[in-house]
């Protein structure tokens, strides 16, 4: 490991990250189009969706593990091949039960290079951990902003049945990453057990990267009940769709920026400081967002997005500085994991929000923040890295 980063693994292990998620992106908003030809009820959406999500995120420390377990390109690349192949094909699955299985598949392939390529960033990044994880991050934060964009765009003027074209893009990058892409380092692991490793992986530290882990499931929480929730409020207060579109747009893009900002400041300061800062400004970002009217709900939904997005990416790279054996699979636990169980409290909301209005709803969950200041407060300081 050198000083400076590597520039080109960087860049190839963001890409990775960015192609899959492009293709990952696709599905919901085609959700109407495949309504319209397959004739599926609302039941047949939500098993889709819960699906995917569950695929693509919760079964991610399991992949962490063997693939810190086992070194093989298989995992960065066999998965990403699955995203880019099985998501287009659900352009021409001809019933519900092929639709599902492609999408389980793709989601699949996300488990499988998610944590693999998260866990080779740090390998990579010399003195500079926080920024490039940041970088990666922004990677696939990018994707969901440009995915729905491109494929409504396109099967809006080309169809459902062209979906399988767009996997050209897909295969000319899997084709350059072959050539490039490393076998990830060993860590030691390949003898273990799940729980063996686990416990080799985090050993002493285990309640730190524990508490690390509760932070993220909370930011989580508070991110995706604001992401899904919060155009429907806009909405219904009688902002347009175009509007409430931008809003979200606004809120997803500040988190690009401030992720890499944060990430910036946490090798030259620190992890625990960077956290404090934007978690401690979380609840008063959020409410500022709630009550803004006219055109100041812009700057509200920047600010708030920039605050509630800021740290996801410090997660994962400072639970990697503290159990540097189990890369992959710390990154599984704080990115996937995480944030797939912060999106399962997302019916909860709903449901609430059925009972008693999103207003209410949202303000309730804007005061979440506080918790996570109270355990952050007992990280310990890891401080800027020195190679």
């Amino acid at each position: 490991m050198t000083a400076s980063a590597n520039l080109r693994m960087i860049f190839a292990l963001t890409l990775v990250h960015f192609t899959g998620d492009v293709y990952s992106a696709f599905i919901s908003p085609l959700f109407p189009a495949f309504v319209d030809k397959l004739g599926l009820s609302l039941a047949q959406v939500g098993i889709i969706a819960g699906t995917a999500r569950f695929l693509a995120f919760i079964v991610q420390p399991t992949v962490g593990y063997f693939a810190d377990r086992y070194q093989s390109r298989l995992f960065p690349l066999g998965g990403l091949a699955m995203t880019v192949i099985f998501i287009p094909f659900s352009g021409v699955a001809p019933t519900f039960w092929v639709l599902l299985l492609a999408v389980a598949l793709g989601s699949v392939g996300s488990s499988m290079y998610h944590p693999a390529v998260t866990g080779m960033v740090p390998v990579y990044a010399g003195r500079n951990a926080g920024f490039c994880m940041s970088v990666f991050n922004a990677g696939g934060t990018l994707a969901f902003a440009v995915g729905p964009v491109f494929v409504t765009a396109y099967v809006a003027r080309f169809g459902l049945s062209a979906l399988p074209w767009t996997m050209a893009f897909g295969a000319s990058v899997w084709l350059w990453l072959y050539r490039v892409l490393p076998t990830p380092e060993s860590e030691g692991l390949q003898n273990l057990g799940f729980y063996r490793a686990l416990k080799d992986a985090l050993g002493h530290v285990w309640r730190t990267i524990v508490l690390i882990w509760l932070v993220m499931v909370l930011r989580a929480v508070v991110g995706q009940s604001f992401i899904t929730f919060a155009p429907v409020l806009m909405v219904q207060e009688g902002y347009s769709l175009v509007a409430a579109g931008g809003i979200f747009a606004l809120f997803t893009a500040a988190g690009t920026f401030s992720g890499l900002l944060a990430g910036h400041l946490a090798d030259r300061i620190g992890f625990k400081p960077v956290f404090l800062a934007t978690h401690a400004l979380m609840t008063p970002a959020l409410l500022m967002m709630m009550y803004a009217r006219g055109v100041w709900i812009y700057l509200g939904a920047f600010t708030a997005g920039f605050m509630v997005l800021a740290t996801m990416p410090l997660g994962v790279a400072m639970a990697q500085q503290i159990a540097p054996r189990g890369r992959s699979m710390v990154a599984s636990l704080m990115m996937g994991l995480a944030y797939g169980l912060g999106g399962l409290f997302t019916p909860v909301a709903g449901a609430f929000a059925d009972a008693f209005g999103v207003r209410p709803v949202l303000l309730a969950i804007s005061f979440v923040p506080p918790l996570t200041v109270a355990l952050i407060l007992l990280f310990p300081r890891v401080g800027p890295r020195r190679v």
